[in-house]
C-alpha cells in the first residue's frame, strides 16, 4: 500500500506541476500588478465590513472557515517535513510560494464569488461551478467535483487526523497496545481517534452555518495563542534570530539537501499549507454576502499571509532556532540540527521537541492539544467543500441520503488516518492535494486566455473605490462577463 501510495504521489507531484504552481502565481502576480502588495490595506479593511445574510456568511466567517482549511497540521507537521527533508532552505520556498500564490488565491475566489450561485437558500459556489459556467466544460467541471469529495472527503484527512494521533503519542505514551482491524495501535491513538471522530461527528451534522459561527471563534484563537507561543520560544532566543534567517536563505540556494528538495518540498508543503490554487478556498469565499465579488477575492489573498508567513513562520523559526530537527541524509553536524534520525519527520515531532526544549514536558502536551484544534478545524473545511460538490453533482444526478454517506465517510476517514503511519497519511494527502492543484491551475490559466473575468471584476472594484462609492455594484453583462447568473438577477 505503501508502495503504490508514494509511487502515485511521485507521478502527481512531478516538478511540472511544482513550477507550474510558481510560475502561476508569478504571472497572476504580473497581471494583477501585485494586487497582494497594493491592496494590503484594503485587506484589512473588507476583513471586518461585511455583514452575515440569511443567505450568506460574512467575509470574516468566509476567512475563518477557508482558514480553517488552511490552518491545519500543515503549519506543525508540514513545516517539519519540509524543514527535514528538503532543509531550512524549504522555508524560503514556502515564503515565495506564498507571496506568489496570495495573488492566485485573488484569481479563484473572485472566480467563486462571480459565478456563485443560491442553492436552498445559501451560497454556493466554487472551481466546478465557474468552469462549468465560464470554461462551458461540464465535463471538467463534473471531473474536478468528483477529485474533490474524494480528495478531501477521504484523502485529506488522513493526515490532519494522524497527527493528532501521533502527537497524542509522545506525548501522553502509548498505554498499551489494541489489537484491532487495522493492526495493532496504541490505547492512546485509538482514543484520540474516538474524541476525534465523536466531536466532528456533532458538528458536522450542523451544516455550513453551523461551521462559520465555529471556526470563527476557533480559528483567531488558536492561531494567535500558538504565535504568541512561538514569540515566546524566539524571544527566549532572540540573539540566535539573525543567524537562522540567514541559514533559511543560503540554505534556499545551496541547500544541505539539493536545490530540488528545496524548491520541491517548500512549494509542496507551501500549497498543502495555504492551499492557494489548490481550488478549495473559492468554495468558502463564494459562500459570503458581498457587494462586489472582488472584495472575497482580496480577503482570501490576505488568509495565505496569515497561513504561511505568520504560522508557518512561527513553527519553522521555533524549530531551527531551538535546533530540534534533522535533514535527511545530511550529517547532523553539517546541519546544525540535534535530533537523531529515529524521530519522524513527517509528524508534529520537530515542533513538539522544540517546545519541550524550553518548557519542559508541557511543550509536548501543548502542541497535541494544538494540534487537536489546527487538526479539527480543517475537518469542518473540508466537509464544507465535499458538501457543496455535492450539491454541484446533485443538481444533475441525485441518489437518496448522498449527504449522509458522506458525512459516515469522513468519519470514517479520520480514524483510519489517527491510527495509521504517519507516510502513508501524508501520501494520500499529498495524492488529493496535488489532484486538485493540477485540476485547478490549469483551469484558471485557461479562464484568463478565454475572458480574464477575475481581472475585470479587480479593475471594475478599483474604479470604484478611487470614484469613491459607498455601495459597490457589480455588473457582469458592463464588463462582458457572461453566465455569471446570480449577479445578473440578483435583487
Amino acid at each position: 500500500m505503501q508502495e503504490i501510495v508514494n509511487t502515485i504521489s511521485g507521478l502527481i507531484w512531478e516538478p511540472v506541476l511544482i513550477y507550474l504552481a510558481l510560475g502561476t502565481g508569478l504571472f497572476f502576480s504580473i497581471t494583477t500588478r501585485f494586487v497582494q502588495v497594493r491592496m494590503f490595506r484594503e485587506m484589512i479593511h473588507l476583513l471586518f465590513s461585511g455583514k452575515e445574510s440569511d443567505r450568506g456568511i460574512s467575509s470574516f466567517q468566509a476567512l475563518a472557515v477557508s482558514l480553517s482549511g488552511r490552518v491545519g497540521v500543515g503549519n506543525i507537521a508540514g513545516v517539519a517535513a519540509a524543514i527535514g527533508i528538503g532543509g531550512p532552505g524549504a522555508v524560503f520556498w514556502m515564503w515565495i510560494v506564498a507571496f506568489l500564490g496570495s495573488a492566485t488565491a485573488y484569481i479563484e475566489s473572485a472566480l467563486g464569488q462571480i459565478y456563485k450561485e443560491e442553492d436552498e437558500g445559501q451560497f454556493r459556489g466554487g472551481p466546478a461551478y465557474y468552469f462549468e459556467k465560464a470554461l462551458g466544460q461540464k465535463w471538467y467541471a463534473w471531473l474536478f467535483a468528483l477529485s474533490t469529495i474524494v480528495a478531501v472527503g477521504v484523502l485529506l484527512p488522513t493526515v490532519q487526523s494522524n497527527s493528532i494521533g501521533n502527537a497524542a503519542e509522545l506525548a501522553f505514551g502509548g498505554g498499551g497496545m489494541l489489537q484491532t482491524g487495522f493492526g495493532d495501535i496504541s490505547y492512546t491513538k485509538f482514543a484520540a481517534a474516538v474524541i476525534a471522530v465523536a466531536f466532528l461527528g456533532i458538528i458536522v451534522f450542523g451544516g455550513v452555518k453551523r461551521i462559520a459561527h465555529f471556526t470563527q471563534i476557533v480559528v483567531p484563537f488558536m492561531a494567535l495563542g500558538y504565535i504568541l507561543m512561538a514569540l515566546v520560544i524566539i524571544g527566549i532566543h532572540i540573539t540566535e534570530l539573525p543567524g537562522i534567517i540567514a541559514l533559511i536563505f543560503t540554505d534556499a540556494f545551496s541547500p544541505m539537501a539539493g536545490v530540488g528538495a528545496a524548491v520541491g518540498w517548500g512549494v509542496k508543503r507551501g500549497i498543502y499549507s495555504n492551499e492557494a490554487g489548490q481550488g478549495s478556498g473559492p468554495h468558502a469565499a463564494s459562500a459570503a454576502e458581498v457587494q462586489h465579488p472582488a472584495q472575497q477575492g482580496l480577503v482570501q489573498a490576505f488568509s495565505v499571509y496569515i497561513d504561511t508567513l505568520f504560522v508557518c513562520s512561527a513553527t519553522a523559526f521555533m524549530i531551527l532556532i531551538t535546533n530540534q530537527y534533522y535533514v535527511t541524509g545530511v550529517d547532523t553536524a553539517v546541519s546544525g540540527g540535534v535530533l537523531p534520525t529515529d524521530v519522524i519527520a513527517n509528524g508534529p515531532a520537530f515542533t513538539q521537541y522544540a517546545l519541550e526544549s524550553v518548557m519542559g514536558g508541557f511543550g509536548k502536551v501543548f502542541v497535541a492539544v494544538a494540534l487537536l484544534f489546527f487538526a479539527f478545524t480543517p475537518f469542518l473545511a473540508y466537509y464544507s467543500i465535499a458538501e457543496t460538490n455535492v450539491a454541484y453533482i446533485r443538481r444533475t444526478f441525485r441518489f437518496p441520503g448522498e449527504l449522509t454517506i458522506l458525512k459516515f465517510v469522513l468519519l470514517g476517514s479520520v480514524f483510519y488516518g489517527t491510527v495509521r503511519t504517519a507516510d502513508l497519511a501524508w501520501g494520500l494527502g499529498d495524492i488529493g492535494v496535488g489532484i486538485m492543484a493540477w485540476l485547478n491551475i490549469v483551469g484558471i490559466l485557461i479562464l484568463f486566455f478565454m475572458g480574464k473575468p477575475a481581472i475585470k471584476a479587480l479593475k471594475d472594484y478599483e474604479a470604484q473605490r478611487k470614484a469613491g462609492v459607498e455601495n459597490y455594484t457589480f455588473d457582469p453583462k458592463a464588463l462582458d462577463i457572461k453566465n455569471a447568473d446570480f449577479w445578473e438577477n440578483r435583487d
